[in-house]
């Protein structure tokens, strides 16, 4: 029998201190299930923030598996629709920072053998977060505008990407302009801005010919989410992500009262609870076919072994990397 090796946590608190890897058999797919090869998996804020005990969704004690994302190959199956050797990804569940998960058919969604593998174990959360930000909330033109804050990040850079291939523009704030600039530009920004720097809506409408973004992507709050809403067009919608600088979001009356902005939140995981599978299958297979075009691309910082696990959690919680960090579970 095939050994497996999980990262589980007996009790919240920072991924670097808590986690461990252990050893066990391989559990067989029953009715309805599949037994997958995971073969790599990323580090994700949500994961960091699962195992500290403050994300959406809670562990489960004495021992909970973690990992919220991942891809792997089917190596058993004992459901419809999947066969040994078909790629798939992660769509549900808990338990990706494993060797072997099975787990029922419908927690997975197969993908083209043509995306990279490391590309395709971050397909789940970014990519979707930032296409289901461009196309649920307003409904862009090719021409419009979009503002963001925390543009480097992995939801950012997606989202630049996938605005250009719809031909709408993006305003890019950031804390580094100097350093980001020419990397954001050549995936398809538009403007990136210093949103540190004094009078920055003023100059950055001036940019824009004074036209003013239908639609901000907030992933920090706090005073980034209010220049975020002093940049949006009267009647234009800030949709909230992430939390990143953990402060809340103030929102002064006038920009309800006079602006009409509106606000919206985002969890990709609720929209996929909620959608129905043909409407997943599409995004999904959109967002793939970019991947192995090439048009849609998360850089990589440093891959690490499933057993160095703590040393990359405190490493994907370090704020100056050049990519995500993922875990190739294969080693």
């Amino acid at each position: 029998m095939q050994e497996n090796k999980y990262a589980i946590f007996s009790e919240c608190g920072q991924p670097q201190d808590k986690l461990q890897v252990m050893t066990g058999p391989v559990t067989e797919p029953q009715k309805g299930e599949v037994m997958v090869r995971m073969l790599a998996a990323p580090i994700n804020p949500a994961d960091v923030n699962f195992v500290q005990g403050v994300y959406g969704l809670k562990p489960v004690f004495p021992d909970s598996r973690a990992g919220l994302e991942g891809y792997g190959v089917v190596e058993e199956s004992a459901a419809p629709g999947l066969v040994s050797g078909d790629r798939v990804i992660m769509l549900r569940g808990i338990g990706s920072w494993s060797r072997f998960l099975t787990a029922p058919a419908d927690s997975f969604l197969k993908v083209a053998d043509e995306v990279d593998p490391f590309q395709a174990a971050m397909l789940k959360v970014n990519p979707l977060t930032a296409l289901r930000m461009l196309e649920g909330f307003v409904d862009l033109k090719p021409g419009d505008w979009v503002v963001q804050n925390a543009s480097n990040s992995g939801v950012g850079r997606c989202l630049i990407q996938i605005a250009k291939q719809m031909g709408v523009k993006t305003i890019n704030f950031v804390r580094r302009p100097d350093d980001l600039r020419d990397e954001l530009t050549t995936l398809g920004a538009d403007l990136v801005v210093g949103e540190d720097e004094q009078d920055v809506v003023k100059k950055t409408l001036e940019l824009t010919g004074g036209v003013r973004p239908l639609l901000a992507s907030n992933a920090v709050g706090g005073e980034s989410a209010l220049r975020l809403m002093d940049m949006l067009a009267p009647g234009g919608t800030m949709a909230t992500f992430g939390a990143m600088s953990k402060k809340s979001i103030k929102v002064p009356n006038g920009f309800l009262i006079f602006k009409g902005i509106c606000l919206k939140g985002l969890w990709v995981t609720q929209w996929l609870k909620a959608s129905p599978r043909e409407e997943i299958e599409a995004a999904y297979a959109r967002l793939a076919g970019w991947m192995a075009s090439g048009e849609l691309s998360q850089a990589v910082d440093t891959v690490y072994a499933l057993d160095d696990i703590r040393e990359a959690a405190a490493k994907a919680q370090e704020e100056f990397r050049n990519g995500k960090i993922i875990l190739d579970l294969g080693k």
